[in-house]
């Protein structure tokens, strides 16, 4: 006859073993990617792809869900407090490294996140209109400093990524600019047409056939070295301004604490889906560049990007709307 105790370890083995199984089988129904905005943009065009690719490598559909709200915050937060289970993932960005200055009342914390992998990277371009006369950086950035606060640029809203990469220039080259926050880049760019900014920064993607129609022109990329998508445009830091390195990136990042087999399982299929065909087609289309190195790669980014921009929101006192 069976004691008490072996019925009860009999009893745990076939839970460990049912909840190994379990675990083997992951995933097994669809796994949702978080984008924190709102459909349409590069952004949400970037995580499309990527689920598209990431769908095969995992053998299971992975969905994007857009919850956007506050600047990305919402998204986030809803992200970081998912079931740690691999069943919810995060695009994140410069709004997720950028969000806990931004939003302090909201309770973001980036600790709450794992890291996935890091997707890929491009450049922000600084263009201005084209009857403004500085033809280089070296000439705009002498008359800013002969016209301190004259002069207007645009953003896509008050803690855009193309409003931190402009208040960094501001800070870096030391002029005095006039910000001008409107919803969305498409907006912002039809103020630089319409004549009522000057300048403005904004993606590579976005931006390339507006400069390769000529309705605006290019100062200076972002990128420490020159964007393979616009070989002819000199670097910030090859035109003067040191250290000014702004890339646009894109990583998926998941909830603390999932089972180490789960996570292992996510990396893996990340890695093979950086190397598939898909992929480079997507860095291809929104004139992205393949980033080295994988999760560890992609924890570092976020931390040492929430401290820069933490200090830049700071400095330029920026208050979201």
């Amino acid at each position: 006859m069976l004691t008490i105790r072996a019925i009860l370890g009999m009893g745990f083995f076939v839970f460990a073993v049912f909840f190994q199984s379990a675990r083997a089988d992951y995933p097994d129904h669809p796994i949702r990617l978080i984008v924190p905005f709102a459909p349409a943009g590069t952004v949400d065009g970037v995580a499309r792809l990527f689920a598209n690719e990431y769908t095969k490598s995992l053998g299971q559909t992975v969905v994007v869900e857009n919850k956007a709200g506050s600047g990305g915050a919402v998204g986030i937060l809803a992200a970081s407090n998912a079931p740690a289970d691999g069943y919810t993932l995060l695009l994140g960005n410069i709004a997720t490294a950028s969000a806990p200055a931004l939003y302090p009342k909201m309770g973001i914390n980036l600790k709450l996140l794992d890291p996935i992998t890091l997707i890929g990277r491009s450049a922000y371009v600084l263009v201005v209109r084209n009857d403004f006369a500085p033809k280089n950086l070296s000439e705009l950035i002498s008359t800013l400093k002969a016209n301190p606060g004259k002069y207007n640029y645009a953003s896509a809203g008050a803690g855009s990524a193309i409003h931190l990469a402009a208040e960094l220039f501001k800070s870096k080259a030391m002029v005095d600019v006039l910000h001008v926050p409107y919803k969305g880049a498409g907006p912002a760019l039809n103020a630089l047409f319409s004549g009522d900014v000057e300048m403005m920064f904004g993606s590579v993607s976005e931006l390339k056939p507006q400069l390769q129609s000529k309705k605006i022109r290019a100062i200076g990329v972002s990128s420490l070295g020159r964007s393979l998508a616009l070989p002819d445009v000199p670097s910030f830091s090859e035109s003067g301004v040191r250290d000014y390195d702004v890339p646009g990136w894109y990583g998926i990042y998941a909830p603390v604490r999932i089972p180490a087999d789960v996570l292992k399982r996510l990396r893996e299929a990340a890695d093979a889906t950086l190397k598939s065909a898909g992929l480079q087609q997507l860095l291809k289309r929104y004139e992205m560049e393949p980033v080295l190195g994988g999760a560890k790669e992609a924890g570092d980014l976020l931390e040492l990007e929430a401290k820069r921009w933490s200090e830049v929101i700071t400095k330029a006192n920026i208050t979201a709307d």
